[in-house]
């Protein structure tokens, strides 16, 4: 059987524009780089992680920005194995207004749902992700601000 060759998707669409708007909002500066790995790699892939959940599942309007980066926070530290994945949204949700002891406190309650050792390794990844923050901040003054309480 042969295999289908997948179309190119054109980035100039606009639920790739509403998702790549959405992805630099969230993920500030990284936002780049962090589509153009996951193109080198699959380009399909890349595709639909910034239409979906960027471009349709971020921007609705019910809840807003800092809550769902929270829970984001949330469920990549019950999963236990996202560690990258929850430093960007870590990052993201300091950019959506968090604390970093909000932060520390969704992680905390997570104990009761995925365990110490899942928990503690997301309250490691929650300081890279805060000091990734910080050297970026330190790079752009004017970008970065997220409230230290």
């Amino acid at each position: 059987m042969a295999r289908r060759k997948t179309a190119a998707h054109d980035e100039n669409a606009p639920e790739y524009q509403r998702g790549m708007d959405q992805l630099h909002k969230q993920l500030g500066p990284m936002a780049d780089a962090y589509i153009r790995n996951i193109k080198a790699l699959a380009p399909e892939f890349a595709w639909v992680n910034v239409t979906f959940p960027f471009g349709e599942l971020y921007p609705r309007k019910t809840v807003d920005m800092k809550t769902r980066e929270l829970c984001t926070v949330a469920a990549l530290t019950v999963q236990g194995f996202s560690l990258p994945q929850l430093k960007l949204h870590v990052q993201a949700a300091l950019r959506a207004g968090a604390s970093r002891s909000e932060v520390a406190e969704i992680i905390t309650q997570m104990i009761a749902y995925a365990g110490f050792p899942a928990a503690t390794n997301a309250l490691m990844t929650m300081k890279a992700a805060f000091d990734a923050f910080d050297a970026a901040a330190k790079k752009t003054p004017s970008r970065g601000k997220a409230r230290r309480k």
